[in-house]
Order: C-alpha cells, then structure tokens, then sequence
C-alpha cells in the first residue's frame, strides 16, 4: 500500500530557518524594533509570490476545477504550504507581539480555513487557492513596501523606495481587494448559496468561509483606505511646504 509522507513539517522547518537566519544573520545590524518585523516580511517573501505561482498551476492541472471539486495531491500541498507559513507568522506575532489580537485572529481563522479544506472536507481546494493568489499577488510589493517604510525615518534611500513604491502598490492592492476579490467571493458565495457543494462541504462550513473572507477583505479595505489618506495628507503637507517657502 503506497504511503505519503506529510509534507506540512518540512515546510514549517523551511520558513523556521527563514525567520532564523533573516533575524540572526540578515538583520542583524537593525533595530530590534523592527527585526521582527523585518524577519516576518522574509519569510512572506518566501511565501507569498511562490504561493501564487504553486496555486495557478496545481489549479490548472486539475481539469475537473470547480467550487465542490475534490482536492487534488498538488492542491493539498500548496495548502501545506500556507498552513506551515501561516503558523510559522502565528509563532512570530505570538512571541513578539502578542498583544496584536487582529494580526493573531487573522491568522487562526485563514488556518481554520485551510486546514478545514485540506483536512476535514478535502474539498473546495480550487476556491480557497484562487482566494490565496488573490491575497498574495501583491505580495512581493508590499514586503518591499513595508521594508523601506519600517526604515525610512533613518535611511534617506529607504524613505525614496517607501515614496516611489506607495502609488502602485496602493493601486494595485486596491483593484485586487476592492475588485477582484469582492467579486470571486460572490461567485463563491453564489455556488455554495446555490446548493452546489451540499453533499461534499457542509453548510456551517462554506458559511464560515465566506464569513472570514469577507471580514479580511472587508478589513484590506479599511486598511487600504487609510494609507490612500495617509499618502493625501503627506503630499498635500508637502506641497503646503513649498509654498511656504
């Protein structure tokens, strides 16, 4: 009889020795302020733009796709992934920042969510990966963002990166949370609503995903919003500065 192996504990000793090396080696010469930040944002690099390229192509080598389709070996690996990164960050906000209750209940219920499809229904994976390229396309972009950011206050080149970075990264992150993502949900939302996946994913289950996808995207915009106002105010607070001049 063939047996696999798990491969949800390699992955978390990878992003393990991410974070360890980032904070020990890479970042050792920051401020232990923002070292944890910092080590967080390495392993969501790790994470993150792979993510999105394991996601696309284990959702288009199943033909059989679909809302209610089973989880194919490949799909349930790319969520081994997230699940091992996932836990890994829960690990780094509960050890430096565990005051952080949004961040910390953010990551207990996406776990709840992909642990709940790989493990409990198998199945559903095709929603759940679209939902992952959705959330970490913009990935790369706002590790880099919030790099320079962390350490613009005391790295001119740094506070150059933050400035030419935000506009797009805003942009980009706006379509893809107020757009895209609103309205793959309510395709999603619009199948299981349907009846579609009743025989295979329970009814308190598809409702407790939808539930948490819409109060993270509902949460993305918020966020979102606030640093559109934020950047407003710098640029108006700027050109008020020249002016006076």
């Amino acid at each position: 009889m063939e047996t696999h192996l798990n491969p949800l504990p390699f992955f978390f000793s990878i992003f393990f020795t991410i974070y360890i090396i980032a904070y020990f080696f890479l970042f050792r010469n920051w401020s232990p302020k923002i070292r944890p930040e910092a080590s967080s944002c390495a392993i969501s690099f790790a994470h993150g733009t792979p993510a999105v390229f394991l996601a696309s192509g284990a959702i288009f080598a199943d033909a059989g796709r679909g809302f209610a389709s089973p989880n194919t070996d490949l799909q349930n690996s790319v969520l081994d992934y997230s699940i091992a990164y996932f836990l890994m960050d829960l690990l780094h906000y509960l050890v430096f920042f565990p005051a952080d209750v949004l961040f910390i209940a953010h990551h207990l219920v996406t776990l709840f969510v992909f642990f709940t499809c790989r493990y409990v229904v198998s199945h559903g994976a095709y929603a759940i990966l679209v939902l992952l390229i959705l959330a970490e396309i913009t990935s790369f972009c706002q590790n880099a963002w919030t790099l320079a950011r962390a350490r613009r206050g005391d790295v001119e080149f740094a506070g150059r990166v933050c400035d030419l970075l935000s506009p797009p990264f805003y942009v980009l992150y706006s379509i893809v949370r107020g757009f895209f993502g609103p309205y793959f949900l309510y395709k999603m939302g619009e199948f299981y609503v349907n009846g579609g996946a009743e025989s295979v994913i329970p009814k308190w289950l598809w409702i407790s995903w939808i539930f948490v996808v819409a109060t993270a995207i509902s949460v993305s915009i918020m966020w979102i919003m606030n640093l559109w106002i934020e950047l407003y105010r710098e640029r108006m607070s700027k050109v008020e500065k020249k002016k006076g001049r």
